[in-house]
């Protein structure tokens, strides 16, 4: 993990940038299929969801959830992914929503720069990386 500063405009660049957005949701994706067969399953995606530790932390702090609560938030989640509602998340979903949830992000930063901690290899990590590493315009 590590500290970086960022804004929406760092994370729009990301996504427009087909090459480096792709080549990033290609690795995550593989990371993910643990099974590799091309396809999420509902476990290889709720892994990767909890480790974002959305619900079992609050402010650093650990807290008890219901595990009913847990299951339906969870599920709401994967559902977004899965745009065919056939139980598995393909490249194709996995890519789509993943920009859209960048953009999401981008949308609630804005243009005022937030200082972060981000995981290596994280999307958001990435963009920052790839700003970072872009030349500079002539």
């Amino acid at each position: 993990m590590s500290v970086e500063v960022l804004d929406g405009a760092t994370i729009v660049s990301f996504v427009q940038d087909e090459e480096a957005f792709n080549a990033s949701v290609y690795a995550r994706f593989v990371k993910l299929d643990t099974n590799h067969d091309g396809l999420l399953s509902y476990d290889e995606m709720l892994a990767e969801l909890q480790s974002l530790r959305v619900f079992e932390c609050h402010f650093g702090v650990d807290v008890k959830t219901d595990p009913d609560e847990e299951y339906r938030v969870y599920n709401a989640m994967l559902l977004q992914f899965d745009h065919d509602l056939n139980g598995t998340v393909d490249l194709k979903e996995f890519k789509e929503e993943s920009k859209n949830m960048m953009l999401g992000i981008a949308n609630g930063l804005g243009f005022l720069p937030v200082q972060m901690v981000l995981e290596e290899g994280s999307f958001l990590k990435n963009a920052v990386e790839r700003e970072l590493t872009k030349p500079a315009a002539a």
